[in-house]
């Protein structure tokens, strides 16, 4: 099993986004003194999904906000259009419009309100590549 975990400059905003824009559910949430998120679990469908604030002790640091991130989230689901209007609603901004591609997958990407970029995408064509 592979778990991603996000650094995030503010945790709990990352939190709200990825509950109300992408259906993830909380599983846990621990903060430290000052409120900040030292450690998160979310469900995204049946995937596991880590998440915290940026930390002094930690070198890890939260993504540029300018969707140039080294690393993009696939979440594969049935309805790509459904998923990315939800995200946009809650504050994602598109950096890719979703479309049909030619290995037959309809795929959109956006970048989260903490610069995680994500991939949204459904299999349209059962025909292997």
């Amino acid at each position: 099993m592979i778990i991603p975990m996000l650094v995030c400059r503010d945790a709990a905003a990352e939190l709200e986004f990825c509950q109300g824009g992408l259906d993830a559910q909380e599983l846990s949430r621990r903060t430290d003194e000052h409120g900040n998120v030292v450690h998160a679990t979310l469900q995204i469908g049946s995937e596991l999904l880590m998440l915290h604030d940026e930390s002094s002790h930690l070198a890890s640091r939260a993504p540029a906000m300018d969707g140039s991130s080294s690393v993009v989230i696939y979440l594969y689901g049935p309805d790509v259009d459904a998923v990315m209007t939800q995200a946009i609603a809650a504050g994602a901004r598109v950096i890719l419009p979703a479309a049909d591609q030619f290995w037959g997958d309809r795929v959109g990407r956006i970048m989260d309100l903490a610069g995680h970029v994500w991939n949204i995408a459904a299999r349209i064509n059962s025909d292997p590549v």
